[in-house]
């Protein structure tokens, strides 16, 4: 099973919906929905991820959990339960975030020193939700240090997690290669729930590396799929007896940068758009160096109206591919057309 990682300000519903067109993803996790001390509107579950209205699935049809980040069993549970009737396609929760704003507010990583906290809220939220709505959790290796890392783990399985992602690095070492990823086949052996592998999974050498070292056929990959939406897919041609998985080139990621800044244009506010294409281009370039002059065709272009005709141009050279009237991109009101 490969998963898609949840990275706030970044991998939010806009790039899932992109990522998951390109295929080999099996499910999706949300960016963190965060829980204080009151029990939130449907709204703003809707907000952060609007799949909800699609039965808990993006377009393509991948499953989407909704991961919440907070540090009070009672209230994370009562927004379980209101966020449960809404039909994800499961509840997460954050005991990962390496934020220091959240980390000052006892949240995610922070909670890595409070393994008796962890088992609290997981028991709290796995009985505020049906039986048949699956808990899963998402932990680093620990916060200073990873000597707790087994037993953080054993506490979100005995409070009833169903499935469990580890980032095989501390909130310390950030997200500073290497991975840690021989520390995740520590915690498979202690606990009874399936394990999944996370951290620097870049390139299918990577993923091949990490399932070795962890012992974990299931992966979730983050940045390493915004900069090669193909890796998913070469992931799965790579295993025994896979059928082979068509290459993702730059020709094939032309439309979908114009697809991706058409949902852009349509969803987010106008001083965010232009920001949110770089900002993509800017991992992009990392695998594709067609990218690298795409980068620096738009990086001082804040126009909406300038970008949709420079996509316009870019994916008038790609023939072969969709031009923009075939994916129903005309331009949006916002870019001056």
């Amino acid at each position: 099973m490969i998963l898609l990682a949840p990275m706030e300000g970044l991998l939010d519903f806009v790039l899932r919906d992109i990522l998951t067109r390109v295929g080999g993803i099996d499910r999706c996790v949300s960016e963190f929905i965060r829980i204080t001390d009151q029990l939130l509107p449907e709204r703003v579950f809707t907000r952060i991820v609007p799949e909800l209205h699609n039965g808990g699935r993006t377009l393509a049809g991948v499953p989407v959990r909704a991961q919440l980040l907070g540090s009070d069993p009672v209230c994370l549970a009562e927004n379980a339960a209101r966020l449960a009737e809404l039909g994800p396609a499961g509840i997460d929760l954050n005991f990962g975030c390496p934020a220091k704003i959240v980390n000052r507010h006892g949240g995610g990583a922070a909670l890595l020193d409070e393994p008796e906290t962890l088992f609290a809220i997981v028991a709290a939220v796995r009985r505020a939700v049906p039986a048949n709505m699956p808990v899963s959790a998402k932990m680093r290796l620990g916060f200073n240090d990873d000597s707790r890392a087994v037993e953080c783990a054993l506490a979100i399985a005995g409070g009833g997690a169903d499935e469990l992602v580890v980032h095989a690095r501390t909130k310390e070492q950030a997200y500073r290669p290497p991975a840690y990823w021989e520390r995740i086949a520590d915690i498979r052996a202690a606990v009874r729930i399936p394990v999944v592998a996370n951290g620097d999974i870049w390139t299918l050498d990577d993923a091949r590396r990490c399932r070795q070292a962890s012992g974990c056929e299931s992966l979730m990959l983050g940045r390493g799929a915004v900069t090669d939406p193909g890796l998913a897919l070469a992931i799965r041609a790579s295993m025994p007896g896979a059928a082979p998985q068509a290459r993702v080139g730059w020709p094939e990621l032309v439309p979908l940068l114009a697809e991706f800044w058409h949902t852009v244009c349509t969803e987010l506010e106008l001083r965010a758009r232009a920001g949110r294409l770089k900002q993509w281009l800017n991992f992009l370039r990392r695998r594709f160096p067609e990218a690298e002059t795409a980068y620096q065709q738009v990086k001082t272009i804040n126009d909406p109206a300038l970008i949709h005709a420079w996509l316009r141009q870019l994916t008038d050279e790609f023939s072969a591919q969709p031009p923009l009237s075939a994916l129903n991109l005309a331009p949006p009101t916002c870019c001056g057309a």
